[in-house]
Order: C-alpha cells, then sequence, then structure tokens
C-alpha cells in the first residue's frame, strides 16, 4: 500500500522561503514520476511541479524560477524548494505519484497521478 505524507508546510510572510517534503513508502520510489499539486480554497487543484523518473522536470508557469522540485531515490523522498513566495501561492500542497511507472511522457493532469498524500499546508502573508 502506497502512503505518503508531505511535511514542510507553515506561515510566512512574501519572499521567504519553505522546503516540502513527501516521504514515500510502499512503492518502488525510482520507477515513478512524482509531483506537486496545490488546492486553494475554491478552486481546483492545479499541477506545480512534476519530475520524472529519469530526473527531468517540469513547472507550471506561476511557479517557474521559483520553485525547484528533486527526488533523493536513496531516501524515498520528493522535494520542492519554494524561494520567493507570493500570497497567491497560499494553498494546501499535495504530492502525488504517478499511475504508470516509467512514463515516458511525464503528464501533469490530476488524472495521471493515482496516489496522493494528506496535503500540507502553506500560507503566505502580504
Amino acid at each position: 500500500q502506497v502512503r505518503l505524507v508531505e511535511s514542510g508546510g507553515g506561515l510566512v510572510q512574501a519572499g521567504d522561503s519553505l522546503r516540502l517534503s513527501c516521504a514515500a513508502s510502499g512503492v518502488t520510489f525510482s520507477m515513478y514520476t512524482w509531483g506537486w499539486f496545490r488546492q486553494a480554497p475554491g478552486n481546483e487543484r492545479e499541477f506545480v511541479a512534476a519530475i520524472s523518473w529519469s530526473g527531468r522536470t517540469y513547472y507550471a508557469d506561476s511557479v517557474k524560477g521559483r520553485f525547484t522540485i528533486s527526488r533523493d531515490n536513496v531516501k524515498n523522498t520528493v522535494y520542492l524548494q519554494m524561494n520567493s513566495l507570493k500570497p497567491e501561492d497560499t494553498a494546501v500542497y499535495y504530492c502525488a505519484a504517478d499511475r504508470v511507472q516509467w512514463r515516458a511522457v511525464v503528464g501533469t493532469d490530476v488524472a495521471d497521478f493515482g496516489s496522493w498524500g494528506q496535503g500540507t499546508q502553506v500560507t503566505v502573508s502580504s
């Protein structure tokens, strides 16, 4: 059974940084693409970043240049380094595992990911 546990969220001021972590268990971590999504109140869950099994990274335009996704295949952990945070980054952040192993083309839709963490709240004050 796949289990994903996010941590690292919190309340920060605009311009600050946070690093989110997602520890995975019950899955062969290195075989999958991993993603981060976020959901603000009243909004749909949206793609933030993904990292493929080969290490290629993908970002939403809204976070490009400010956020960095990375993975540690030894620790079975995926990270999201968030710099220059803005109030509009406020949301619950979720990590997720791809539905498919060794996917050749990384998907960025919610439907492409099959296992989800419980989420961690990030609040950025102005």
